[in-house]
């Protein structure tokens, strides 16, 4: 064992108060897809372009594809990225007045790409106004690229708030300047992005990775998660169980519910799956995968859409709620038999 101080500085927990993600080392996951959704409509739909031609404007997002998500590991951020895009236009041509409309493709907007090497492909219904084409074809373009950019800094900037967590040298910086300030020496006010409320954002989510070893085979811790007898036995509470799609699912007398989306006997379930205390209407996808290795059993358990402010109550729920609680009846099971 290292001696104190000496020890691999991932897992140094002094230089955290709560322990949290030391020196921003491991990996973190959040799902951009919703948030994002939101702000390509934002920054898109209403855009203008005028020239001496007419007068156009982005009415709506048709059609969005694809997905977005950002991970922080070892202090750095990494984004991905992957959309397919079809928006509408209107306009009009400023001599005679007509009015025509089209529309704007964007086949792959990615981060393999620069914004200015993106695919943007603009069309117009068949007959006259093709100068409201080349209009947007030119300067429609043009403003198109710029919102996208004003999307992709903001997915860098906007969403990503407290995805690196302060260290201790961060923390003992903020509070020299508290000290300074409260001893009367001038500090210029300055407001850090971390501590801006997240601006469009509907609900910045996380993606938690667990594992856990069971002495159990598949079939068997399988059945736990399945049958309404068990569950209630680790749970300790009544619940409501129907194992098969879109089967409703209650636990913790009603502080978890969803339903089942996916199962596959001995191998894997899928649940839409919640907290009471999450924002309204919001559900996670848990996916829980089953590896038998003969008498035992690797539970892999992967929460998708998890919000960020309750990460760590979910990570608890899981390894107090479920794993440990399971391990107990599982050895009971095993002692009865014995």
């Amino acid at each position: 064992m290292a001696k104190w101080g000496e020890g691999d500085p991932r897992w140094i927990v002094e230089e955290r108060a709560d322990a949290t993600n030391v020196n921003n080392w491991h990996w973190t996951e959040r799902d951009a897809t919703s948030w994002s959704k939101s702000k390509l409509k934002e920054v898109l739909v209403g855009l203008v372009v005028e020239g001496e031609a007419g007068r156009c404007e982005i009415s709506d997002l048709k059609h969005v594809e694809g997905e977005a998500s950002c991970s922080s590991r070892k202090g750095k951020l990494i984004f991905f990225y992957e959309w397919n895009l079809r928006l509408s236009w209107k306009g009009t041509v400023k001599e005679s007045g007509e009015k025509h409309k089209g529309s704007v493709e964007i086949p792959n907007l990615s981060e393999e790409n620069e914004v200015d090497d993106t695919e943007i492909n603009v069309s117009k219904k068949k007959g006259e106004g093709d100068v409201l084409k080349e209009l947007m074809r030119t300067e429609g373009t043009t403003k198109v690229r710029e919102a996208l950019r004003d999307y992709l800094k903001a997915l860098k900037t906007e969403f990503t708030l407290g995805m690196i967590l302060p260290t201790k040298a961060t923390v003992v910086g903020q509070e020299l300047a508290t000290e300074q300030k409260l001893s009367g020496n001038t500090v210029q006010d300055s407001v850090s992005p971390q501590s801006l409320d997240p601006v469009g954002v509907k609900i910045p989510t996380v993606k938690i990775l667990m594992r856990e070893i069971f002495n159990s085979p598949a079939e068997e811790l399988y059945r736990i998660f399945t049958t309404k007898e068990s569950v209630q036995k680790f749970s300790k509470c009544p619940a409501v169980i129907e194992p098969e799609k879109g089967g409703k699912l209650q636990m913790f007398n009603g502080c978890v519910n969803g339903e089942y989306a996916e199962l596959l006997p001995s191998q894997r379930i899928v649940l839409k799956w919640r907290c009471r205390s999450w924002p309204d209407e919001h559900y996670a996808t848990v996916a829980l995968n089953f590896r038998d290795m003969a008498v035992q059993t690797e539970l892999q358990v992967e929460c998708k859409g998890v919000p960020v402010s309750h990460e760590d109550s979910t990570r608890q729920c899981w390894k107090q709620q479920y794993f440990e609680e399971i391990h107990i009846l599982l050895q009971q099971s095993q002692a009865s038999i014995e």
